[in-house]
């Protein structure tokens, strides 16, 4: 018989009526899980801020100060499809913690004096191609942990904190850089991590690897990328997964142009920044509080579909107020992630779940790099407004046409060789 707190089935199929967040902090696995989430997100906030300052003191250059947040997307792509493998191969908890030990060592080396620049680089590459691995196998273990109603609604409070991370995040490394210097905020974001590893280790149960193998783990993980992405089905939800967020992150990475160009000062940037991910947050609790599974289901293809209009109106040159508007409507439509959800989790074999939310995270991640990046050389040549303007109709364009191919392939089932 199995225990209500632990049971492993495979999530989805229930319809009822929502059940609350509540009911996922019921579950004893997941407390430890989502406080380890917390930790790690403000310690990578906070040694993103931290390491920024440091090289910037170190350097005097704001060109590497601002590398340092563009290693939080590079290496994504790289370690989703070289290192994915592993998410499946060992035991959860065992990659969970070794994940978090790995990252604490790297965050408490660039805290030794005297580490030249170029070892605070490779460390931050490190930290960033061991990231997509730990949030994959996170994301996948949810699913062993979590049943049914209980795992959407795990995932979606992943997701609140991490949108919660946005707005105050940047704001509370800026605080504790007040009173610490930079090296110390990052012994203590070594703490967080040493933290979180040991919420993991004594709080989570320690449930055997999905598959075994004895071949190289890379060439591996490459051709479980590639089965992945050859099924129609997983293709077109990973595609769903990546292209909305490539264009949203247009807008906040324009957020210093856009508030130099409208006179908008520091608190209009904050406020800027600030406010898609409200709105996300916002539509998160919305949803997974009021709304049924079938009612999320329903509300998945519709809201996709409109989710980039709003930023087709920044073609008026917004005010202030009306763009904070725009975004947080924006922000509003990422209730469609629930439904999300439920459909990966359901298509995606139980043997390659892991592999699969880490190639998820990975190519989220690198997607959104290229969008800032190409948002970034466009604004070099048009105002931002108009800028962002265009990002909503590239957007939506692209994402009509992956909401065709989900739409066609939902009946049918992944049909992956184990």
């Amino acid at each position: 018989m199995k225990d209500s707190e632990n049971a492993t089935t495979t999530p989805g199929g229930d319809s009822g009526t929502p059940i609350g967040y509540g009911a996922v902090f019921s579950v004893r696995e997941f407390r430890p899980i989502f406080a380890a989430h917390v930790l790690s997100l403000l310690g990578g906030v906070l040694a993103e801020v931290a390491l920024a300052v440091l090289i910037f003191a170190e350097t005097g250059s704001a060109v590497l100060s601002a590398l340092v947040f563009a290693l939080t997307y590079l290496p994504y792509a790289l370690s989703g499809l070289l290192l994915s493998g592993i998410a499946d191969r060992y035991p959860s908890r065992r990659v969970l913690v070794s994940c978090d030990v790995l990252s604490g060592g790297c965050v408490a080396a660039m805290a030794i004096p005297g580490a030249p620049v170029v070892l605070l680089f490779a460390l931050r590459v490190a930290v960033s191609l061991i990231a997509p691995l730990f949030t994959g196998t996170r994301a996948a273990s949810l699913a062993d942990i979590l049943e049914g109603e209980r795992y959407v609604l795990g995932r979606s409070l992943v997701r609140i904190v991490a949108q919660g991370s946005q707005i105050a995040g940047f704001g509370l490394g800026g605080l504790v850089l007040v009173w610490l210097t930079p090296r110390s905020a990052l012994l203590l974001t070594a703490c967080t991590f040493a933290g979180s590893a040991l919420l993991l280790r004594f709080g989570t149960a320690d449930r055997p690897a999905r598959v075994t193998g004895s071949g190289r783990l890379m060439r591996e993980s490459i051709a479980s990328a590639g089965r992945l992405m050859a099924d129609p089905r997983i293709r077109a939800l990973l595609l769903m997964w990546w292209v909305p967020p490539m264009f949203f992150i247009v807008a906040e990475g324009l957020a210093a142009p856009f508030a130099k160009a409208a006179g908008i000062g520091t608190v209009g940037f904050g406020l800027f920044l600030a406010a898609m991910p409200a709105g996300t947050a916002v539509s998160e609790v919305l949803a997974g509080t009021l709304l049924s599974p079938a009612a999320r289901d329903r509300i998945v293809l519709p809201l996709a579909g409109i989710s980039l209009l709003p930023l087709i109106l920044f073609a008026v040159d917004p005010s202030l107020p009306l763009a904070l508007v725009l975004l947080v409507l924006t922000g509003l439509c990422a209730a469609y992630a629930l439904g999300m959800d439920r459909w990966f989790v359901d298509d995606v074999p139980d043997h390659m779940r892991g592999q699969a939310m880490s190639l998820l995270g990975a190519g989220l991640m690198t997607l959104q790099g290229l969008g800032i990046t190409v948002g970034g050389a466009l604004a070099e040549w048009a105002p931002p407004y108009a800028v962002i303007a265009g990002s909503g109709v590239a957007g939506t364009l692209s994402v009509l046409l992956v909401l065709r191919s989900v739409r066609r392939t939902r009946a049918v089932p992944a049909a992956l060789a184990a």
